[in-house]
């Protein structure tokens, strides 16, 4: 059967980012015909034991309670299970001297449908016709932004500065303040901090600098903490999450070892958590009541915000000192390639300056050395133009075994060398961008 697609339909059916990849990533791994690969492409978390009991031990003390069939065997409240809201509430106002109450809070099914709420509500055609634009101030940025609102065009995102240390090989995005547009015409801002798939972690003044200019036109700035403090608290370098009347903190449960049960969470002015709760009631009416009750048992321990800092963070943070440790020593230093600042969640993001093929071939000659990485083109949902710049990156999961990140960063280098050799001695095209 060939169904006729509706203008939506036909948008929503399509793969963007890193789904439109993943395909040709399954169909090597299957096809292996029992060749090893070392796959860094994953976003999945790693099952860390301690997480896992963690979530075993609430889901026993779940089973076990007289609560059990009033939160599996009932509907609830589109707002979300109202012990898991008195968690979140206690926990971030003792944690962060705030005075949220339950209705600062809206419990959805994961941050992506957080992100597809937000971006058709406060973005898009309005009913006079007009656009509303829903702006990343810094790309590249989530691959997932991509494919939330039901009007690509009214998706915009920012080339950022480059700060370049390059006697250490390294770099860091920054927004470009002198190009950044918020007008009355933006709809929504949204951006990940830490940042899928860079790493990068705006500043405060950063994060303050871009809701100031969004409250002077009422425009709602989504900070997606995915990776965030206090769980899964994925930062290694300090940060402090933001709150303010027009800032939305999106919050998801996936990288602190729930992705199965998709728990996102925010936290906001009533009046935006209301117009998100409405558009939730009509989509899905509720996210996973399940989740949310062991989610509230874990949060009210104290055990998840332990976990998180004492357990995932130090597991990432070696993967990603090991990952450039071992760059530094078998890069050449002579070529241009450049990591970006490892300030959190769990991939590097790795920029090879005038590299002479583009990163989907590079992507290619790695998986011929038995390395899966994703091209970094896929992480520049809303960019318009054509800089050169995202064709030369590739993000590097961080969930690999330290032994396979050493392997597979020695072979990437002897790939990365040979490339740029084989050019310079004409063996290879340029790539025209």
């Amino acid at each position: 059967m060939n169904p006729a697609l509706s203008q939506f339909g036909t948008q929503m059916s399509q793969l963007t980012g890193v789904r439109a990849i993943m395909k040709d990533i399954i169909e090597t791994l299957r096809n292996s015909n029992g060749r090893k690969f070392i796959n860094l492409s994953a976003g999945n978390p790693v099952i860390l034991p301690e997480v896992e009991q963690l979530w075993r031990d609430c889901t026993q003390d779940l089973l076990a309670s007289q609560e059990y069939g009033e939160v599996v065997c009932r509907y609830g409240s589109s707002q979300g299970y109202t012990p898991l809201i008195e968690a979140v509430v206690k926990d971030f106002n003792q944690r962060y001297n705030l005075s949220l109450s339950d209705r600062n809070i809206l419990i959805t099914p994961g941050s992506q449908a957080l992100y597809l709420y937000a971006a058709n509500a406060f973005g898009g055609r309005t009913v006079e016709g007009n656009l509303r634009q829903i702006v990343l101030p810094l790309s590249p940025d989530y691959t997932g932004y991509g494919g939330v609102t039901l009007t690509p065009e009214a998706l915009i995102a920012y080339q950022p500065t480059l700060e370049i240390d390059e006697f250490h090989h390294r770099f860091k995005y920054r927004p470009d303040f002198s190009q950044l547009q918020i007008t009355d015409q933006t709809g929504c801002v949204i951006f990940s901090r830490p940042c899928n798939p860079t790493g990068n972690v705006l500043s405060d003044e950063e994060v303050n600098k871009i809701a100031t200019l969004a409250a002077e036109y009422n425009t709602p700035v989504l900070i997606d903490s995915a990776y965030a403090c206090p769980f899964p608290a994925l930062n290694f370098a300090p940060m402090t999450p933001q709150f303010g009347d027009n800032i939305l903190h999106c919050m998801s449960l996936s990288k602190a070892g729930l992705p199965g049960e998709r728990i996102g969470i925010a936290i906001g002015e009533p009046k935006l958590i209301q117009i998100l709760e409405s558009f939730q009631t009509n989509a899905c009416i509720h996210s996973s009541r399940y989740g949310q009750a062991i989610a509230a048992r874990a949060i009210n321990s104290g055990a998840l915000a332990q976990i998180s800092t004492e357990i995932i963070r130090p597991h990432y943070q070696d993967k990603i000192e090991v990952l450039e440790q071992t760059l530094d020593e078998y890069m050449p230093s002579n070529l241009p390639w450049f990591l970006h600042r490892g300030e959190g969640a769990i991939f590097a993001w790795l920029w090879l300056k005038d590299l002479p093929i583009n990163d989907w071939q590079l992507y290619q000659e790695l998986k011929a050395v038995g390395v899966i990485v994703v091209p970094g083109s896929t992480f520049f949902p809303g960019l318009r133009g054509n800089w050169q710049h995202k064709h030369e990156c590739v993000r590097i999961s961080l969930t690999a075994t330290e032994p396979e990140i050493t392997k597979a960063m020695k072979r990437l280098a002897q790939v990365v060398e040979k490339v740029y050799v084989a050019v310079n001695n004409s063996q290879l095209p340029v790539n025209s961008y």
